[in-house]
């Protein structure tokens, strides 16, 4: 785990009314759920500048969400309150997981993960931050490979 003790205790505090009779825990983190286009990034980047009279540049970046992956399933839980992980917002089963794709961002400092889910067209970006970049592998060797 790459989460702080106090971190990683409220997290399984969270996750643990949520899991089901026998559900374990097998992993945790945080990382940034989804994707920013480029012309919202020009487009923010542009209104700072402006704002701030150039003395400042603004960037996006994916939002933070808690993981918690267990033998069934990922949990997601909020990361934009304080620190402490917030409500649950996406639980989606492992059997209709895979990994489509992976690869280092941002010169090496973060580790992108692609997810595919069975029956959408549309997939998952995960982002593993440079804090906790080592827990992309880890994920990734978890679940099977998109066919």
């Amino acid at each position: 785990m790459s989460l702080n003790a106090r971190r990683a205790r409220q997290l399984s505090e969270s996750a643990t009314p949520l899991l089901a009779p026998g559900e374990q825990v097998q992993f945790t983190s945080l990382v940034g759920v989804g994707s920013i286009s480029v012309r919202a990034q020009v487009a923010t980047s542009t209104l700072v500048a402006v704002v701030s009279g150039g003395t400042m540049i603004g960037a996006l970046s994916p939002r933070p969400l808690y993981l918690v992956m267990t033998d069934r399933r990922l949990l997601f839980f909020d990361g934009n309150r304080g620190g402490r992980p917030g409500r649950l917002e996406m639980d989606l089963p492992r059997p209709y997981l895979s990994v489509s794709g992976t690869k280092k961002a941002m010169l090496g400092l973060t580790y992108v993960v692609h997810l595919a889910m069975a029956g959408q067209q549309q997939g998952l970006k995960v982002t593993f931050p440079v804090q906790n970049r080592s827990d992309g592998p880890r994920f990734v060797a978890a679940l099977p490979a998109a066919y």
